[in-house]
C-alpha cells in the first residue's frame, strides 16, 4: 500500500487472527514459521528494491534537472565570483554577454562535465538516504512529519556531500573561468578541460584543494535540502487537499507537481543565498593574495563562516549577501521542479515494474 509519508511502498503486517481461524497446532507449526519467514524476506526484498528505485529515480531526476539549468548556474557563479564587474550585474545581460562572448559549450555550459560527475551519484545517494530515513523515522519511530522531513533532508545531503563537494570545486572554477585563454574575462584560472583542471589543482594546491569550501558548502546545502524537502512535503499536502484527493491512493495533477517542486526549491534557494555567496567565493578565490588586475575580484574571505559573512557585509553591505539571488531563485525553483517531477514519475514507474515482477 502506498502512503504519502514515504515514497517507499510499506508492507503492513497483519495480525495472526485477522483473517480466518488460528493455525492448527497439530503439525502446522513448522509450516507457519516458514511462511512467516518467507513473508518477512519478501518484505525486506521489497524495501531493498524500493530504496534502489529511489536511487535510480533520484539520479535521473537530479541529472536532468541540473543539465537543464546549468547555464543559469554559470551566470550566478559569475555574479558571485566577480560582484563588481558591471557586465555581469544584471541576470539577463550577464546571460547574453557570456553567450555572445564565449558561446555555449565553454561559456554558459562551462564546467558541465564536472557537474555531472557529482550530480548523478550524489542525487542517487541523497534520495535513497532521504527516503530510507523518512520511512524509518515516521513508520518505525513515530516521529513528527515536519521534523522528519527536515532531518531526512539534512541527512541525505550530508551523505551525498562526500561525492558532490569535490565536483563542485571543479565546476565552479570552470564556470568562473569560461573558455580557455578567455580574452573577455580573467578569472585567474586557465584550465584546458576537466582532466587538466583535476591534474593542475592536485599538482599546484594538493588533493585537499578538492575539498575547498567543504564547510561552507555544507553550511549552504544542509539547511537548503532540509528546508526544500520540508516545504515540498508540506506543499504537496496542501495540494492534495486543494484537489480533494486521497494522499495514499491518488496522484497529484502535473501542474501541482510542477508548482510544489518549484515553490519549495525557490523559497529554500532565496533563504540560503547568503551562504551560497560565501561558498562560491571560498571555492573560487585564489590561494594567494596576488589577484589579477584584469578581474574585479571579490574581497578575500577567511576560513570562518561568520568571519566571511562579516567581511562581505563590511565590504558590500547587506545586498552583498544576495549577490546572484535572481539566477539562484530561478535556478533552484526550475531545477527543483524538474528534478522532483521526474523523480516522482520515475519512481512510480519503477515501483510498478517491481510490483509486477514480484507477483
Amino acid at each position: 500500500m502506498w502512503q504519502f509519508t514515504s515514497s517507499i511502498p510499506v508492507v503492513h503486517k497483519h495480525h495472526e487472527n485477522a483473517h480466518g481461524p488460528p493455525a492448527s497446532t497439530h503439525g502446522g507449526g513448522g509450516a507457519g514459521e516458514e511462511a512467516g519467514k518467507g513473508s518477512e524476506t519478501a518484505a525486506n526484498e521489497e524495501d531493498t528494491g524500493s530504496i534502489l528505485n529511489c536511487a535510480i529515480a533520484g539520479g535521473l531526476g537530479g541529472g536532468i534537472g541540473d543539465t537543464a539549468m546549468h547555464s543559469l548556474d554559470t551566470v550566478k557563479t559569475r555574479q558571485q565570483g566577480a560582484p563588481s564587474n558591471g557586465k555581469y550585474r544584471s541576470m539577463l545581460s550577464a546571460y547574453r554577454t557570456i553567450f555572445v562572448e564565449e558561446g555555449v559549450r565553454r561559456g554558459l555550459y562551462g564546467g558541465y562535465c564536472a557537474a555531472m560527475l557529482g550530480s548523478l551519484p550524489s542525487a542517487a545517494l541523497f534520495f535513497s538516504t532521504y527516503e530510507y530515513s523518512k520511512k524509518k523515522m515516521i513508520d518505525d519511530w513515530q516521529i513528527n512529519e515536519t521534523a522528519t522531513h527536515l532531518t531526512a533532508g539534512f541527512l541525505g545531503d550530508l551523505v551525498s556531500s562526500v561525492v558532490y563537494v569535490p565536483s563542485e570545486v571543479l565546476k565552479t572554477r570552470l564556470q568562473l573561468q569560461g573558455r580557455f585563454n578567455n580574452p573577455y574575462f580573467d578569472s585567474g584560472y586557465n584550465y584546458r578541460n576537466l582532466r587538466d583542471t583535476v591534474k593542475t589543482v592536485i599538482k599546484t594546491e594538493g588533493v585537499g584543494a578538492l575539498l575547498f569550501g567543504y564547510k561552507a558548502t555544507l553550511a549552504r546545502d544542509l539547511p537548503f535540502s532540509a528546508l526544500q524537502f520540508a516545504f515540498y512535503e508540506k506543499f504537496r499536502q496542501w495540494a492534495f487537499r486543494i484537489e480533494g484527493k486521497d494522499t495514499g491512493l491518488d496522484d497529484l495533477s502535473l501542474v501541482s507537481e510542477i508548482y510544489t517542486g518549484a515553490c519549495a526549491g525557490g523559497l529554500a534557494g532565496v533563504l540560503t543565498t547568503p551562504l551560497d555567496v560565501i561558498k562560491t567565493r571560498v571555492q573560487t578565490q585564489q590561494p594567494s593574495n596576488d589577484f589579477s588586475k584584469s578581474r574585479t575580484h571579490a574581497v578575500k574571505l577567511s576560513g570562518s563562516l561568520f568571519g566571511s559573512l562579516k567581511t562581505v557585509y563590511n565590504s558590500e553591505g547587506f545586498l552583498g549577501f544576495f549577490s546572484g539571488v535572481g539566477p539562484r531563485f530561478v535556478w533552484t525553483s526550475v531545477q527543483s521542479s524538474i528534478m522532483l517531477l521526474l523523480y516522482q514519475m520515475s519512481l512510480r514507474a519503477l515501483n510498478n515494474s517491481s510490483s509486477k515482477l514480484l507477483r
